[in-house]
């Protein structure tokens, strides 16, 4: 049975509920109707008495949760115009499929078991709805899980697709993403997202914690909320890069504090690890958790150049600094015995030091894999393509990046000699 809501309090927690007030397109849409924060705020409803978001509320709820989970890997404007097609934005609208007898539902129409699988088996649980279907009704849920697929689609298979084929696939599966069948769905979808006011992705403010949070203004950003090396990692990991000279030289001349030290950010706000900071996290790790000479820390500083360009949130599907995925983090902890960090959901491995971990995790493996010593050129262009890719012809130019950011590295003259690296 479909859910019924009356407010936005009764579908959304407080946190998000403060998110939607700091949005400065939400807040004049709210107080323009007489809606006043601190008391409960009405869902707008159609002629039939259906709830459902206006295009305001519908760009922020997608921009926050763009902003919050997949900065530079998931376009607003895409979510807000399928929401448009799936369910004119409507969160209690479901959908049953005579063919597969299934029902879709929500903003997003998300299927119950793709909803599972997501949370499940790639380690979306940033909200807790594994087994109650019921939640999916709530727009905060329902946007992240359908962001989540999309994000899954643009890299299915592990090739980087086109937004043709995500639409197509969100429509009909990735079996009819060339079908006929998907292809009005493509032509409506982009007249739709024509049509939708415009906006930048990153225009939503960043989300204050604690309970003085309303009565403080917010400047308006142009990123993700400002995120801290504290919360981001171990106090002990912390420590550690204050003992490291040239991350205390670099945090001491920029004047961070110990227990709030900040990220750098891009211009877009997007915080991101300097060379100094992503050379230390790799030397501790190695130091700490390794006890091999296979793995170097310039290895894995120049994979991450490739693969996040040292983005803390990653790069595209790659989450983290090394885009080390959830499913590899778990067969790497679970079936390999990497244990020293715990990945619960796929939003640790924006943590530096787990997806370094990890990172240089899978580098080991590969170093030996199927039981033989792998050059230099094997390791780097499996762990950029997967070990059944690899092929000198098709991914010699993985190797030509891997060798311009392994330069940027001091380390590179001692060891051009040999071009030993792992």
């Amino acid at each position: 049975m479909a859910a019924s809501f009356k407010y936005w309090d009764d579908c959304v927690d407080p946190q998000d509920m403060e998110a939607l007030w700091m949005d400065p397109g939400v807040r004049t849409e709210w107080i323009d109707v007489g809606e006043t924060k601190g008391q409960k705020v009405h869902l707008s409803r159609d002629p039939d008495g259906q709830p459902y978001l206006t295009q305001t509320e519908m760009k922020a709820v997608a921009g926050i949760i763009v902003c919050r989970h997949f900065v530079s890997q998931i376009d607003s404007d895409m979510i807000c115009a399928l929401a448009e097609l799936e369910s004119d934005r409507q969160p209690t609208a479901t959908r049953y499929n005579k063919k597969t007898k299934e029902i879709s539902v929500g903003i997003m129409q998300i299927l119950p078991k793709t909803a599972d699988w997501l949370v499940r088996e790639l380690g979306y649980r940033e909200y807790d709805v594994e087994g109650n279907s019921n939640l999916l009704y709530r727009p905060f849920i329902n946007v992240y899980l359908g962001a989540a697929y999309l994000k899954w689609l643009s890299n299915y298979d592990q090739q980087e697709r086109s937004e043709e084929f995500i639409v197509r696939a969100y429509k009909g599966g990735t079996k009819k993403a060339t079908s006929k069948s998907t292809l009005q769905y493509w032509r409506r979808y982009l007249s739709v997202k024509e049509s939708l006011p415009s906006r930048k992705v990153f225009e939503v403010r960043p989300m204050l914690n604690g309970p003085s949070a309303s009565s403080t203004p917010v400047q308006p950003t142009t990123g993700a909320a400002n995120t801290t090396w504290d919360s981001r990692a171990s106090p002990e990991d912390i420590e550690e890069m204050w003992n490291h000279p040239n991350v205390s030289k670099e945090w001491s001349k920029s004047g961070e504090k110990r227990g709030k030290v900040r990220f750098s950010h891009d211009t877009e706000t997007r915080p991101y690890l300097s060379r100094i900071e992503l050379r230390a996290v790799a030397e501790i790790i190695l130091s700490k958790h390794f006890n091999t000479r296979r793995v170097k820390p310039t290895a894995l500083c120049a994979l991450s150049e490739i693969v996040s360009m040292r983005f803390v949130n990653g790069v595209g599907p790659r989450p983290g600094i090394m885009g080390i995925d959830y499913p590899t983090a778990c067969w790497l902890y679970k079936d390999l015995g990497y244990k020293a960090y715990i990945v619960d959901s796929v939003d640790d491995l924006t943590k530096p030091f787990v997806s370094m971990y990890f990172g240089a995790a899978y580098l080991d493996w590969l170093s030996q894999y199927e039981g033989r010593e792998r050059d230099p050129q094997f390791v780097v262009q499996a762990y950029l393509a997967g070990p059944k890719n690899v092929n000198l012809q098709k991914t010699g130019p993985l190797w030509l990046k891997f060798e311009e950011a392994l330069s940027r590295y001091e380390d590179l003259k001692k060891e051009q000699g040999s071009c030993t690296i792992l």
